[in-house]
């Protein structure tokens, strides 16, 4: 990877923790085992107006019970001070995102919802931000918690993949770097910023030798 200029997060249970009961969800829409946006987008009205309502209420609920992520404001703010763009890619509904970081009193330097039609685990969200932010892919790396984040990310040629997981036997077998706790991703980011500021301090000295 070259020299770490941003970092893509997911959000549910990335940034924050929400309730959501996915198997109850599924269920009451039918999606019959289909990703639930591309199931609910594929149907016919009047039916997908009334599973776009459904969804939502089940959104809108969970939302409202969501708590920050232990560590995340920390690790939010040590991107910033290093001058690293955070971006924000979600398939949540632009009206939660705005409620839970007025909530939690986020910022974020890029954010795509699923209002813009471009839903993981597709990488097109991504490849949005890398154009928004100008930068290399080679530049960035995803922070998620889902397989969804990781074939975005595959697909887009991000290969610097972190997931917040305590099941690391869901991604074996992957590139992943899978880590149990924010606290524990912070210090993995913070080596790689190290190491990237001892290179560049390195590289300073050897010009200024020639």
């Amino acid at each position: 990877m070259k020299r770490l200029r941003a970092v893509i997060f997911d959000l549910d249970g990335t940034i924050v923790d929400v309730p959501y009961d996915w198997n109850l969800i599924k269920e009451e829409l039918g999606t019959k085992g289909k990703p639930i946006l591309f199931y609910i987008a594929g149907l016919k009205e009047p039916d997908k107006s009334e599973k776009w309502k459904l969804l939502e209420k089940h959104e809108k609920e969970a939302t409202s019970k969501a708590v920050l992520k232990k560590g995340i404001l920390q690790l939010l703010d040590l991107l910033a001070e290093r001058g690293i763009k955070r971006a924000l890619v979600t398939n949540n509904s632009r009206e939660n995102v705005t409620f839970l970081l007025k909530k939690f009193k986020l910022e974020f330097d890029c954010l795509i919802s699923r209002e813009s039609g471009l839903w993981k685990p597709s990488s097109a969200p991504f490849l949005v931000v890398l154009r928004e932010l100008k930068i290399d892919k080679e530049e960035c790396c995803v922070v998620g918690d889902s397989p969804f984040d990781l074939k975005a990310a595959e697909e887009a040629g991000i290969s610097q993949v972190f997931i917040l997981s305590k099941n690391k036997e869901k991604f074996s077998g992957t590139s992943v770097e899978v880590f149990e706790s924010v606290e524990s991703l912070r210090r993995r980011i913070e080596d790689i910023l190290k190491t990237q500021a001892s290179k560049l301090k390195t590289d300073e000295r050897i010009k200024s030798e020639e």
